[in-house]
């Protein structure tokens, strides 16, 4: 019972996205696949009228007239019926994937972006959504018109004799049931081989794109990925060779069975006819029917399978579809007010799995509304994991974060998130127009003065002013500009810095946040690009609620309080002075940034002046606690 009440749920489902696609065409598909099921009946009682007309001398002109007609219909429904379908199945596709990203943009955090398990049930629901709702709807189509086509020529079987009937449907069991075994065995092995082929397109990737190709080709490493690519697509043909090997095997046997069976069938009707036990009309009829109904059992058993199949296969699209949002939302959410006392980190823990060892534990700090607070601390003490959890990207293992006392879990997610501008250390380069990039930082109010402005206070406003077509050139040449196909280079390419001001943009282009995170904003800038860009984020976030992220200490010893993490605890916490007074892991780190800086100055006039630029002065920044 599960097995069926699964199956027709997934045929609802199928239905469902036949209908929001094209109802007018899902009908008329449905009506002329069910009326072609009658055309093999008609075409074999005209065919045994016209025979006995001609041997009993009787006017057979109507007949031949009906029979060209039947000949016509043969030839043009299935060309309609396939054009039909192909149509119903893009509509199918483009509703089916519309869902489909739609549920995983709904996703409110990002822990399931991190399991492999559910990327791998995300890439097996997006082949389903190519094609498994489309042929559902087609096998439950095709199942119902060879019912109709069978039904009709075994009643017509039946005429002649009823054991030959029954032979002929008795064959069409172990038919289907090699079929449904058969289905099974291709999801299963879709399901061994998703993973090795997202591995494989991970190679391919690494091999195409203009990100790993200048690596590739200096260490010489192209020829050594090729060949892993290769071997997860042997891997992957291995074992589709198998499944296609047993299918082979088992389609040979079956076929030997209906041709075992059709031939019985015509040495029996001829003996019959030597006999006059039949007329020349019921033998046609008998050969066509036979011939006609394994030619629509076969047809059935098909569609079944092939359902099957689909049903199987979409079980994985409509899991994603029905997964979790991830974050849990309130009943009734909490407003999320303007920021006027702080953010409370009370005594979080985290860890991004039950065997994965802590990230966070116990932190425990204020970040003051109108007040900056500069985060410290090597690679690995937490300070990203933080904002994360800041942004509500992931919610914390033990612990809370308040938003003015309120617990942001009790707050809209979306209305928090809206409140909030971070400049993520990984930000993204999306493959768009100058201005597009920046725009997605703010759709609600991105409009072209918003942006310049918004590129102006990241220092990147004349750079993007001065591309071949301003802010509308495309930030790539991996896709031709669709506004200009002509365009041979198909886009631009920035620097690192010049990318990391984009994205700085992108995130000041939202007015007003109630926090503003900087992590490492300036970790790909030139020293003077750097000194430059952080005054101008002095001014910006002057009586902003800020949090501020930076390897480059000098660029946060401004900050209202600086907080020192060390293996995902809080160990020091203070102004710069009070920090540096107190000798701990801070001033150490400060004195190792600076000695660098002083021992070139001492040794190179250039590295002198790069390191006056690192802070504005080099005085201030070699200045003994």
């Amino acid at each position: 019972m599960t097995t069926l009440r699964t199956t027709a749920t997934c045929v609802r489902a199928a239905l469902r996205l036949a209908a929001r696609g094209g109802p007018a065409l899902l009908a008329g598909y449905a009506v002329v696949t069910l009326l072609s099921g009658a055309i093999p009946v008609a075409a074999a009682l005209l065919t045994r009228a016209m025979v006995d007309g001609l041997t009993g001398g009787t006017a057979v002109v109507g007949i031949v007239a009906a029979l060209a007609a039947v000949g016509l219909a043969t030839a043009v429904v299935p060309l309609w019926s396939t054009y039909a379908m192909q149509e119903l199945h893009r509509r199918i596709t483009v509703v089916a994937h519309g869902e489909l990203f739609g549920a995983v943009n709904a996703q409110r955090g990002t822990a399931v972006f991190e399991s492999p398990a559910f990327l791998n049930r995300l890439e097996l629901a997006r082949q389903a959504g190519d094609f498994a709702p489309g042929q559902i709807v087609q096998s439950v189509l095709l199942i119902a018109r060879s019912v109709v086509t069978a039904s009709s020529l075994v009643v017509s079987l039946a005429t002649v004799n009823v054991a030959v009937a029954a032979v002929v449907l008795a064959a069409a069991v172990p038919a289907l049931l090699a079929q449904l075994a058969l289905s099974r065995g291709r999801v299963a092995m879709l399901a061994l081989i998703t993973p090795i082929q997202r591995r494989q397109g991970f190679f391919a990737g690494l091999l195409t794109t203009i990100q790993a190709a200048q690596e590739i080709r200096l260490f010489g490493a192209g020829e050594h990925l090729r060949r892993l690519m290769q071997d997860q697509q042997r891997a992957a043909i291995a074992r589709q060779r198998t499944v296609d090997l047993t299918q082979l095997r088992v389609q040979v046997g079956l076929a030997g069975l209906a041709a075992a069976i059709s031939g019985g069938v015509l040495v029996w009707a001829v003996v019959a006819a030597g006999r006059h036990a039949m007329s020349a009309g019921d033998v046609l009829l008998l050969v066509a029917a036979v011939a006609g109904t394994q030619a629509a059992l076969t047809s059935a058993v098909e569609a079944i399978a092939d359902g099957h199949e689909a049903v199987m296969l979409l079980g994985h699209y409509r899991s994603v579809v029905a997964e979790p949002p991830g974050l849990p939302a309130p009943a009734l959410p909490r407003p999320v007010p303007r920021l006027r006392e702080g953010i409370e980190i009370r005594d979080v823990w985290f860890r991004y799995g039950d065997e994965q060892p802590w990230v966070l534990r116990g932190v425990s700090l204020t970040l003051p509304a109108n007040r900056a607070c500069a985060l410290v601390g090597i690679n690995g003490s937490g300070k990203t994991t933080l904002v994360k959890l800041l942004c509500r990207l992931r919610d914390p293992v033990r612990g809370a974060i308040l938003w003015d006392g309120v617990d942001i879990r009790e707050m809209d997610v979306d209305d928090l998130r809206a409140r909030v501008g971070v400049l993520f250390q990984d930000f993204m380069r999306y493959d768009l127009t100058a201005g597009h990039n920046i725009a997605l930082g703010d759709l609600t109010g991105a409009d072209p003065a918003r942006v310049a402005g918004a590129a102006r206070l990241a220092g990147i406003d004349a750079t993007l002013a001065g591309l071949p077509r301003g802010y509308d050139t495309l930030l790539s040449r991996t896709y031709v500009n669709d506004n200009e196909p002509g365009d041979p280079d198909g886009g631009v390419v920035l620097s690192g810095g010049q990318w990391q001001r984009v994205a700085l943009a992108r995130t000041l282009l939202r007015q007003d946040p109630d926090l503003l995170v900087l992590d490492e904003p300036s970790s790909g800038l030139d020293a003077d690009a750097e000194y430059e860009i952080h005054s101008r984020l002095r001014e910006h976030r002057r009586g902003r609620t800020s949090l501020l992220i930076s390897h480059r200490l000098s660029a946060i010893r401004d900050a209202d309080e600086i907080v020192v993490l060390a293996a995902g605890a809080v160990v020091e916490r203070g102004s710069h002075a009070e920090l540096m007074r107190g000798g701990g892991v801070y001033a150490r780190l400060f004195t190792l940034q600076a000695r660098g800086y002083r021992d070139a100055t001492k040794g190179d006039g250039d590295a002198g002046h790069a390191g006056a630029d690192f802070d504005g002065s080099a005085g201030d920044l070699v200045a003994a606690p």
